[in-house]
């Protein structure tokens, strides 16, 4: 017995329409088919896996009973759908691949983002918050295809980088630890 997998992430929000927007439009997902829970929904998909679970945030009565849990206690407002930003979870991240059309949607689209390299890791990170609802969203690619791009972050495990990423070439990137 044991956990597997993560499933799906609920997002509540004011605005169900333009999040569903921005994930398929900047992070390539695929809106797809959901059951009918009696209020309105999108399910977003990466490859044949719904990942992605987007609802109006206080809909309704009905939404709010088939959400709640046997522990929830009245009076108490367990949801973060009010509130900006991730919540209680601090970001959504995606293993992720292909990161020159990443950066070349992001950037024709205007999506602001920064760069990393995750400490000890052969990981380059792309982090970004989501506009709609301020969900920081971080993007998690190989090492390998930013320095292929010859592509240095920002932040890596000796601190701040002064130079900007796009203005490093290859050769002065920072090699990935075994």
């Amino acid at each position: 017995m044991g956990v597997k997998f993560l499933e799906h992430v609920l997002i509540l929000t004011h605005d169900p329409e333009g999040t569903r927007d921005w994930f398929c439009e900047n992070l390539g997902f695929r809106n797809g088919y959901h059951p009918e829970f009696g209020f309105p929904v999108y399910w977003l998909y990466i490859g044949e896996q719904d990942v992605l679970h987007i609802g109006k945030a206080r809909h309704s009565t009905h939404q709010d009973t088939y959400l709640k849990t046997p522990s929830d206690q009245a009076g108490i407002d367990y949801s973060a759908a009010g509130a900006p930003g991730s919540g209680r979870i601090d970001h959504l991240c995606f293993n992720s691949e292909g990161m020159a059309e990443f950066i070349e949607r992001l950037t024709k689209n205007g999506v602001e983002f920064s760069e990393r390299k995750a400490h000890n890791s052969n990981l380059y990170q792309l982090f970004m918050r989501e506009p709609i609802n301020g969900i920081k969203v971080e993007l998690n690619f190989a090492w390998e295809e930013a320095a292929n791009m010859g592509r240095v972050p920002k932040w890596t495990d000796a601190g701040e980088n002064a130079e900007p990423a796009a203005n490093i070439t290859a050769s002065k990137a920072v090699p990935a630890k075994a």
